[in-house]
């Protein structure tokens, strides 16, 4: 089609934010500073290198991702520990708080009861912000390495992609045949990816992750959590996304006790208030 008289017009209209968040539930950052300031550390487990590894966290606890031997990036699931429907929204808290996320964001639950499933509390990279190629940390927008897509490109079938480390993990954790697990398994917070989309194409792209040794991201349980966690064999995915060629390294899941009383008045988050009666 010819380009229209008005299209620079058209283009120039300006944007509107979807989801302005203005009237969203404040987290309240100084009570999860006086829970970090105190907390007592009471488990700690080891996803390895191309492995997934599940870990439970009570409501009011904080887990920590940490990077232990070089840059790792981790896929993410969070599940309600009593009721596996009730899972982490990728596409809702990208709409809410953008495709990345750090210190003060949240890491919403599926419908219907969407409602802040975790809270980053403490993140040691975000100081990296925006770069210039558009890349950020911590994304929500890609959906984790799976042998489908992998089989669909290249043909063959890959076993330690993403998805495949979660769902071994969640059905040995759950001492469930892995094809009733499988459907479980859902999109991720990307931990320690730096990902964006290129200006001209529109592309999803990856770079070298800035994570070192040392580097973790905090975050407080605000219900009772089931999680998994995949050490992904894309290492710091800065050069390859799914193989056995790129150096991986494992990472290290602590969860932490709050310290007495400090969470005295403190309660989890409703499920969301929507009568669901979808106008009939």
């Amino acid at each position: 089609m010819p380009t229209p008289p008005d299209a620079d017009a058209r283009r120039a209209v300006a944007p509107v934010i979807c989801y302005p968040t203005d009237t969203l539930p404040k987290p309240d950052m100084a009570l999860y500073g006086k829970v970090r300031e105190g907390m007592i550390k009471v488990s700690e487990i080891i996803a390895e290198p191309r492995e997934a590894a599940c870990f439970e966290v009570p409501a009011g606890y904080v887990f920590r991702i940490s990077s232990i031997e070089g840059p790792q990036v981790g896929d993410l699931n969070l599940w309600n520990a009593h009721d596996l429907g009730e899972r982490f929204y990728s596409g809702k808290t990208r709409a809410l708080h953008g495709t990345h996320v750090t210190t003060g964001e949240r890491m919403w639950s599926s419908l219907p009861t969407l409602r802040p499933m975790a809270t980053i509390i403490h993140d040691t990279l975000d100081w990296y912000g925006i770069d210039a190629f558009g890349g950020s940390v911590h994304d929500v927008i890609g959906t984790r390495c799976d042998p489908y897509t992998g089989n669909l490109l290249q043909g063959g079938h890959y076993h330690h992609c993403c998805h495949s480390n979660l769902t071994r993990a969640l059905a040995e954790h759950l001492n469930i045949p892995l094809r009733e697990a499988e459907p479980h398994i859902h999109d991720v917070m990307n931990v320690f990816m730096c990902t964006g989309f290129t200006r001209d194409t529109g592309q999803y792209f990856m770079k070298a992750s800035p994570v070192r040794p040392g580097d973790h991201i905090d975050l407080f349980a605000e219900i009772d959590l089931l999680g998994a966690l995949s050490a992904c064999p894309g290492g710091d995915c800065g050069s390859e996304h799914t193989s056995d060629v790129a150096p991986c390294h494992p990472l290290k899941i602590e969860v932490f006790a709050p310290p007495p009383d400090v969470l005295k008045d403190w309660t989890s988050p409703d499920t969301n208030a929507y009568d669901r009666t979808h106008g009939r």
